[in-house]
């Protein structure tokens, strides 16, 4: 039986991005001290054997490294994490890391994602970040004289500014920072942000240029040595996301803090922003299997769907190989149409 995956939802920024939905709030110390307090007396009321822990946000990296680590120890005393296990970190770019990176390695910690969005100044300027690429190099270049070989790099499309000719700028960062993953995001303009407000007057590339970006994106990452693994994911050979890939592939989860979600023991359940448990109903269904699997490369066994979809891969949006069915990068585009067919 496979391990299952944890993560702690660390809900705090310095600012909050213009473009972000999550749930978050300004940083304050002593707020993060209770937290920490209350994610550690929190997960008593649970047990289970892990091999994936993640730290997500907000910006894990915003707080002391001995508050973080703490965490990580209380789960390592709580419940059983197994040796091997994956353990991710999500960090801004904008602190001088270095001292953060030679205490997470010292407790374990072994994999950091590390929000770059792009590497035109310019652009990241334009989605809220304060910190410019030579602060992302800075903070790739920490990681690995930290002993950090497991990194990867946020890459967002669509972006305010963003062209097709600036992305190439963005691929030859990735090439020189000779990191193990990219996690490549088509921006999204969220009701309650303050780019949803801005909307009528973002200078957005079109509709027609988003898709050839994410198209480009899927080619240029290939050349560049990194395989797809998932609709938004890009690995290069055993670095996929070992906790991600438990999301699609409906492993179990355990999600704790503000805002987290779980997939535990078949029911789906979330904490609310007072930290409130809600529960979601049962989960793993054949709907819910093939609307995630299908955000894997690797697809699903055909044998899932009833529907017909030979019309679907005449038309260059799904594949059939070896008895499954896959999207193409174009199929990916239209994912929710395709899936919405086969559901």
């Amino acid at each position: 039986m496979s391990k299952a995956g944890l993560y702690f939802h660390i809900p705090f920024c310095k600012n909050k991005c213009p473009y972000c939905d999550f749930f978050s709030v300004k940083y304050c110390e002593s707020a993060a001290r209770d937290y920490c307090a209350l994610l550690k007396t929190e997960m008593t009321k649970y047990e289970g054997e892990f091999d994936t822990v993640y730290f997500g946000g907000g910006t894990p990296s915003i707080l002391p490294p001995e508050l973080l680590c703490g965490v990580l120890e209380s789960a390592k005393e709580h419940f059983f994490i197994d040796e091997s296990s994956e353990i991710t970190v999500e960090c801004n770019p904008r602190e001088d890391l270095r001292g953060a990176f030679e205490a997470y390695k010292a407790h374990g910690i072994n994999r950091l994602s590390i929000g770059m969005q792009s590497a035109v100044d310019k652009e990241r300027f334009a989605l809220g970040r304060a910190a410019g690429k030579a602060e992302v190099e800075r903070t790739v270049k920490a990681a690995k004289a930290a002993g950090f070989g497991n990194v990867s790099l946020d890459l967002m499309l669509g972006t305010p500014h963003q062209t097709l000719g600036s992305l190439d700028e963005t691929f030859d960062f990735i090439d020189k920072m000779n990191v193990q993953h990219i996690s490549a995001y088509m921006l999204k303009i969220e009701e309650g942000t303050r780019f949803f407000d801005m909307k009528s007057t973002l200078p957005l590339p079109d509709e027609d240029e988003v898709s050839e970006m994410y198209l480009k994106t899927v080619r240029v990452l290939e050349q560049l040595g990194f395989e797809q693994y998932e609709i938004s994911n890009f690995a290069k050979p055993d670095y996929q996301s070992r906790h991600n890939n438990k999301y699609w592939l409906l492993d179990d989860y355990l999600g704790i803090g503000k805002s987290a979600h779980s997939f535990w023991n078949g029911r789906r359940f979330y904490y609310d922003e007072n930290m409130n448990i809600i529960d979601d109903g049962a989960g793993g269904g054949t709907d819910e299997r093939i609307m995630l699997g299908l955000r894997l490369t690797r697809g699903i066994d055909k044998s899932l769907v009833t529907k017909p979809y030979a019309h679907l891969i005449k038309m260059g949006l799904l594949t059939e190989s070896e008895g499954r069915l896959a999207l193409t990068p174009n199929g990916m585009l239209v994912s929710n149409t395709v899936i919405n067919e086969l559901i």
